[in-house]
């Protein structure tokens, strides 16, 4: 954790570092002293790491890992939207007057462009669903050996802490102010042949039935066409009660995902909607959270502009 004086006061806060290695040797040999610490200590502590570094870390640590938790961040942190809600889970039943510790690593090597654009929001996220929380620390760690300049130039700027890197610009913390600019970015423009379809209240069976065509003749399986019709519909039910009425759905295929876009003219205020523990019961939040639960990436951006939810499923 790291101090702050407020009204005379020293408090403890969320402590959000950055750090960089190389191999997986350069993982163990970072983040093995950091868990055991931890453990020494009697702190909780969780690692949400690759299955491969999370072995590597087990045989490092001993009989120790018995006392650490481990999770995959290949599942967990397949859509980085769900990464949130589990730090949120771990913290609420361990932080009861004692420091907790995590280490998650939401970028690797092979994520997908989106993806990446995905873990950077979800980065600067973090600092708005923590700083003004219980105080404990996450590292996160990135492999320069893996990742490009500009993936390791983003974690330092959505990580307050940073270890300085040769051969990358100093580190330039964006603050919240940077976190809400980028929920507000626009997102690319849709393909120029993609489906289009307005929709109001009394659409919504046809828009089942679109989004439902576009699964199949995708090849997706039949619980995967499922999963994103429900998604969809829970999505095009917002944008009725909360965007104006209604909406537009786009649909179409890259060469690894299907895609469908939900948009409308409602402002969605919290960037955190859809990835905290609330949302599964906030009958305004519920729909980004189904959505997030049932595929396997989701692209929410709000500005003053109006909304926009995309919706992937890797083909």
């Amino acid at each position: 954790m790291y101090s702050t004086v407020c009204d005379g006061v020293i408090r403890e806060k969320f402590l959000h570092r950055a750090v960089f290695y190389e191999g997986t040797p350069g993982l163990v040999d970072l983040v093995t002293p950091f868990i055991r610490e931890g453990v020494e200590r009697g702190e909780p502590v969780l690692v949400a790491e690759l299955p491969h570094n999370s072995r590597a870390l087990q045989e490092a640590l001993g009989a120790d890992a018995e006392r650490v938790a481990f999770m995959d961040m290949a599942e967990l942190g397949g859509n980085p939207a769900r990464i949130i809600p589990a730090w949120q889970q771990f913290v609420d039943q361990n932080a009861g007057g004692q420091p907790v510790r995590g280490v998650g690593e939401p970028v690797w090597r092979g994520r997908r462009p989106a993806e990446l654009e995905e873990c950077r929001l979800h980065e600067a996220l973090l600092n708005v669903a923590f700083d003004e929380g219980p105080a404990w620390q996450l590292i996160c760690p990135y492999d320069v050996s893996a990742l490009s300049t500009r993936v390791v130039e983003d974690a330092m700027r959505t990580h307050p802490t940073v270890e300085p890197l040769a051969g990358v610009r100093t580190a330039y913390y964006g603050g919240h102010d940077h976190a809400l600019s980028e929920f507000g970015r626009v997102l690319p423009s849709p393909p120029s042949d993609a489906a289009e379809v307005r929709f109001g209240a009394k659409d919504l069976s046809v828009l089942r039935q679109v989004v439902r065509r576009l699964g199949e003749t995708s090849g997706l399986s039949v619980d995967g066409t499922d999963d994103l019709v429900l998604a969809a519909h829970e999505l095009a039910s917002n944008s009725v009660l909360h965007g104006g009425g209604g909406g537009t759905l786009r649909g179409w295929r890259t060469h690894h995902s299907l895609v469908v876009e939900l948009s409308d003219s409602g402002v969605i205020e919290d960037p955190l909607a859809g990835r905290e523990w609330s949302s599964a019961f906030d009958e305004s939040g519920r729909g980004l959270w189904i959505a997030n639960q049932l595929c396997d990436l989701v692209q929410l951006r709000s500005s003053r502009h109006g909304t926009v939810v995309r919706l992937f499923t890797w083909l």
